[in-house]
């Protein structure tokens, strides 16, 4: 987010519509302090320059049976630019990797891993996970509890 072009308003309403994107305009407005139409308006404008990306309902995974969490640190054989790219590539089509992101360290990335289960989630590691492209090695971590989970 470029903090630099948005002004205190602006985050206000950012604030709000990340904890309810369900808020009407009217709502809103009186909630930072400003007239519907301006407040109408900074919406439509942080929508369009893609501080807004969209609106979605939060689901509750633990009450869809997605209480199991595990983070894998994948290391790779090769880290060139088009092996990078064939991983990116493969692991968006990977349902169960809730997160996916480049580390720089001692692997090359850490993986945010739902499943129901134990059985399923090692289904997925041995049938998709490691079937990624150019995948060396992994380690599995599981999470007993999850203190803080969210978005911005």
């Amino acid at each position: 987010m470029k903090s630099e072009t948005i002004d205190s308003y602006d985050k206000a309403i950012l604030e709000q519509l990340s904890t309810n994107g369900r808020v009407t305009i009217t709502e809103l407005s009186h909630i930072i302090g400003l007239s519907k139409t301006p407040c109408k308006t900074r919406v439509k404008r942080l929508e369009d320059e893609g501080y807004i990306t969209g609106y979605r309902a939060l689901l509750d995974p633990i009450k869809l049976g997605l209480d199991h969490i595990a983070f894998v640190e994948v290391k790779l054989t090769n880290t060139h630019e088009r092996a990078l790219k064939e991983f990116n590539t493969e692991v968006l089509q990977i349902k169960e990797i809730e997160q996916c992101h480049m580390i720089a360290g001692g692997f090359d990335y850490l993986l945010k891993v739902r499943t129901q289960s134990i059985t399923e989630y090692r289904h997925v590691m041995g049938e998709k996970i490691s079937a990624l492209p150019h995948v060396a090695s992994t380690s599995t971590f599981v999470a007993m509890e999850a203190v803080k989970e969210g978005v911005l």
